[in-house]
């Protein structure tokens, strides 16, 4: 269950808590080869299942930028804003540690790490998030999204 936000001030109120945890999803090479098609990177470590067997990760890997895209499906799950509107401002800090095979699950932690008040009467909230791979020790990806949301 997502953590729930419904005022600027909860927000402020919460910086350097943990929130919620998303669902895993499973990371197929169909997702890869869409991601691959939509970016034009048909890189065979990510879509040649043949070559990518002998290749350094033993397998096929999303993309680096798939891994992230997935922030804004975790999202949602990790929290829930009743806002009058929300939008992306951008990321901060992305790492890549480690890859995700074709077949993984990954979900998305996330951690309220800074957040203010915005000229325009919003809240700019920066939340890590850390997705996580089931059964790694290292992340796939750790990025620090920033978001505006308005009440």
């Amino acid at each position: 269950m997502a953590t729930l936000f419904e005022t600027a001030e909860s927000i402020l109120e919460s910086i350097g808590n943990p929130l919620d945890v998303s669902n895993w999803v499973e990371v197929t090479q169909e997702r890869i080869n869409l991601f691959a098609d939509a970016t034009d990177d048909h890189q065979w470590i990510h879509v040649d299942a043949a070559k990518a067997k002998d290749g350094p990760f033993g397998s096929c890997i999303a993309h680096g930028y798939l891994t992230l895209s997935l922030a804004s499906r975790f999202l949602p799950e990790i929290v829930d804003v009743r806002m009058k509107m929300g939008v992306n401002y951008g990321c901060d800090k992305v790492r890549f540690p480690a890859p995700v095979k074709v077949g993984s699950r990954i979900r998305g932690r996330g951690d309220l790490i800074a957040a203010e008040r915005t000229k325009d009467g919003g809240v700019q909230a920066t939340i890590r998030v850390t997705v996580e791979i089931e059964g790694e020790a290292k992340p796939a990806c750790i990025a620090d999204t920033i978001s505006r949301y308005y009440f």
